[in-house]
């Protein structure tokens, strides 16, 4: 991914930082109350405008950031100052949340499903106001089809309240795709045997085993800061979110305190099997040499043997004797017995 230098940036120009995408800017607009709701699938960017202070909720929700000139003539509509407007276009930082007069802005990373070892993450921005959330999504895949049928069909209470609680239904819903990885995580290291005689220690195994580590280490670092973001809500009041909503807030808290722990107990494991790894291969290793060690011990003596009758000497004894040959065939047969009793007796092998 190309990464553009945050300080070259002019920060009167809006620029997306992501890769460019194929598919076009989608929007959707729900406005409802706890008696009825209104929907549109194909909103008109160019028909964005400020919410009005009614009795409705207003959730409008952007698929694609990678046209900066729609982005920002959404946010002047809005009233969305230039600098959460550059965050929002801004993938590669890291989550963050700012406090403005009149909304919150908040940012933060979204995990997408993956049949590889690697994480995919999606930068999911939210502008919240006193009856409307705006949430900026940089791809398609989309984690709330749910919640839009809680809101079609008036399932819970999610009509009965306002747009903070809507925002806590999204968070947590980020969160539960948080929980799946980790679960197909933890499913493939516990399949990790490195005991096993049949697995193969080569440094494949070793960088599958990192792999990993840096999954856990993304995931770990990008629910931090929602973690911090509901602690700050912990600590101060916010006009934002109505004090019947708090409770829900530290909910999405234990649950990114749960995932935490979860990565750290990964993570112990990972390490476990790197060390293991090299423990075993170890091991493996000083069998080799054992079993060379030995072999090579049991032809010191014959090539010793072999070495003294291979001399030439006029004079040398038993060159001459008919049963010579024989005779050190038999003693170095002996001495090879002598050393595999020996050897067992004291378990070398």
């Amino acid at each position: 991914m190309q990464v553009l230098n945050r300080k070259k940036l002019n920060p009167a120009i809006a620029l997306y930082t992501g890769k460019g995408q194929q598919e076009n800017i989608s929007i959707q607009l729900f406005d409802y109350n706890a008696e009825s709701y209104t929907e549109d699938v194909e909103y008109d960017y160019k028909s964005v405008k400020e919410f009005a202070k009614d009795h409705q909720s207003h959730w409008l929700n952007i698929h694609g950031i990678h046209e900066p000139e729609i982005i920002q003539f959404i946010c002047n509509q809005l009233g969305i100052h230039q600098l959460a407007l550059q965050d929002i276009l801004d993938i590669n930082q890291r989550p963050k949340f700012q406090q403005y007069d009149d909304y919150w802005f908040f940012s933060l990373k979204s995990i997408l499903p993956s049949d590889n070892n690697h994480v995919n993450l999606e930068q999911i921005s939210f502008i919240l106001g006193t009856n409307f959330l705006v949430s900026f999504q940089e791809k398609k895949a989309d984690h709330f089809d749910h919640i839009r049928e809680r809101i079609r069909q008036d399932i819970g209470i999610v009509r009965q309240r306002g747009t903070d609680y809507l925002l806590y239904l999204l968070l947590e819903s980020i969160l539960d795709n948080y929980f799946k990885t980790i679960a197909k995580i933890e499913e493939k290291v516990n399949d990790i045997a490195i005991t096993s005689k049949k697995v193969d220690l080569s440094p494949d195994l070793l960088e599958y085993i990192e792999s990993f580590k840096r999954q856990i280490y993304q995931i770990k670092r990008t629910v931090t800061p929602i973690k911090d973001f509901v602690a700050m809500i912990e600590r101060e009041e916010f006009l934002m979110i109505e004090p019947k909503h708090v409770k829900y807030y530290f909910e999405i808290k234990d649950l990114c305190l749960t995932l935490i722990d979860e990565c750290e107990q990964i993570n112990i494991r990972l390490e476990s099997n790197i060390n293991l790894f090299f423990s075993v291969q170890g091991d493996r290793m000083n069998q080799v040499m054992k079993t060379l060690t030995i072999v090579a011990t049991f032809f010191i003596p014959l090539t010793f043997v072999a070495g003294i009758y291979g001399m030439n000497f006029t004079n040398m004894p038993e060159l001459g004797w008919k049963y010579g040959y024989l005779s050190v065939w038999i003693l170095m047969i002996a001495l090879t017995i002598v050393m595999i009793i020996y050897f067992r007796r004291k378990r070398w092998f």
